[in-house]
C-alpha cells in the first residue's frame, strides 16, 4: 500500500454557536463560491457544542480573528492511504477500520496523535507537520510513501525525512479509555456533484445556519436521545456531506447520492468531556476494537469530541464491545 503526504497545510478551528453570525458570510463563501477562492481543503462540522471548521492556510484567510474562533496553535497535514491505485475508499464500506492497524495504532504507540476525517470518498488522517518525521519513521516499513509537491508524487525516504532529528522516543503511555455516547439519530453518508451545490444552497444555508430543531447548548451526558450533528467537506472538488435522515428529507432526493447499499449508520460519540488535542490514542480507542470485529465505520474528530459512524445493523454488538471495554480498563 502507499501512503501518500497531501500538499495542503490545515489549520483546526471552532467557531462558537453564539458567534456564527460574524462568520456566516466567509464560509458561504468557502461553500458555494470556489472560484472566488483558492481554499482546496474545508470541512465544516456542527455538534452541540460549536462548529469545527478544517481548512487549508488560503482557507484560513477568510476567518478574522475575534474571541468567537479558537484555533488550534498547530499546522497539520492529511495523510490518504492509497490501495491498488486507489484511495481507500469509505463509499465501499471500509472507512477508518482498513487503516487502524496499520496507520492509526502504530502511530499511537509512538505517542502521535492524529485527527480524523472520513469523508464519502476517502479518509484522511491528519497530523502535525512537526510528527511528521517521526510518521515517516513509524510507517516507512508498512508503506511506500509520497509527499505531493508541485502536483507530482514524490517518493519520501525515511532518511531523507529524518534530517538530523531522532525518531519519538516517548514511550506511549496507556491510554485512556474514554466514555462514549450513543444517540438514537440514524445518519446517512452521501456526496454530490459539486456542480449542483446551487440547487441546495437555500437548504444547506438552512440547516447549517438557521435549524431550530436542536437545543443551543450542549446535551448532558444523561440526555442524548439525539443529536445535532451536520458535516460538510470539500475537498479538492469533492464533496461529501454526512446528516441525519431528518436532515436529509429537507433536501431534494435527485441530487443526493450514497452508496448502493443505501446503509444507515449509528454515531460513538467519544468523550465525556471536551477531549484534548495532545493526547494520543483516542481514534485507537474505537477503531482497533472495530477492526478487530471487521466493523466497517467512518470517523470525524471534532474540535471538542469525536465521533464514529459504524452500520446500523452493528449497532448492538459494537456497544457491546466498548462496554467490554470499559470493563476491562477498571472504568
Amino acid at each position: 500500500m502507499d501512503l501518500h503526504i497531501l500538499a495542503h497545510r490545515l489549520r483546526v478551528t471552532s467557531i462558537s454557536k453564539s458567534g456564527l453570525q460574524n462568520y456566516t458570510h466567509p464560509l458561504i463563501k468557502l461553500i458555494f463560491l470556489r472560484n472566488r477562492t483558492r481554499c482546496k481543503f474545508f470541512s465544516l462540522t456542527e455538534t452541540p457544542e460549536n462548529y469545527t471548521v478544517v481548512l487549508d492556510e488560503e482557507g484560513f484567510k477568510e476567518l478574522h480573528p475575534s474571541e468567537h474562533l479558537q484555533v488550534e496553535c498547530s499546522t497539520w497535514l492529511p495523510l490518504n492511504v492509497v490501495s491498488n491505485g486507489n484511495a481507500s475508499s469509505s463509499s465501499q464500506a471500509v472507512g477508518v477500520t482498513k487503516i487502524a492497524k496499520s496507520v492509526i495504532a502504530p502511530l499511537a504507540e509512538q505517542h502521535v496523535s492524529v485527527f480524523m476525517l472520513s469523508t464519502y470518498q476517502t479518509d484522511f488522517i491528519l497530523v502535525r507537520e512537526k510528527d511528521l518525521s517521526v510518521v515517516i519513521h513509524t510507517l516507512a516499513e508498512e508503506f511506500s510513501i509520497f509527499r505531493e509537491e508541485d502536483g507530482e508524487s514524490v517518493p519520501v525516504h525515511s532518511q531523507d525525512a529524518c534530517n538530523g532529528l531522532e525518531r519519538n522516543g516517548k514511550e506511549a503511555h496507556h491510554s485512556t479509555v474514554h466514555p462514549v455516547m450513543i444517540p438514537q439519530n440514524q445518519f446517512c453518508v452521501m456526496s454530490l456533484d459539486p456542480d449542483t451545490l446551487p440547487g441546495i444552497a437555500t437548504t444547506l444555508i438552512d440547516v447549517l445556519f438557521y435549524s431550530n430543531s436542536c437545543k443551543d447548548d450542549a446535551p448532558a451526558a444523561d440526555d442524548l436521545e439525539c443529536i445535532k450533528f451536520f458535516s460538510f467537506s470539500l475537498i479538492d472538488g469533492y464533496v461529501s456531506l454526512v446528516m441525519d435522515t431528518e436532515a436529509q428529507r429537507q433536501f431534494p432526493a435527485d441530487l443526493l447520492f450514497t452508496s448502493s447499499s443505501g446503509e444507515l449508520w449509528r454515531m460513538v460519540r467519544i468523550g465525556g468531556q471536551p477531549l484534548g488535542f495532545d493526547e494520543c490514542g483516542i481514534v485507537a480507542q474505537i477503531s482497533q476494537p472495530l477492526a478487530d470485529s471487521d466493523i466497517s465505520a467512518y470517523y470525524i474528530s471534532t474540535f471538542s469530541f469525536d465521533h464514529a459512524l459504524v452500520p446500523e445493523e452493528d449497532i448492538v454488538s459494537v456497544t457491546d464491545m466498548l462496554q467490554d471495554q470499559r470493563k476491562d480498563a477498571g472504568c
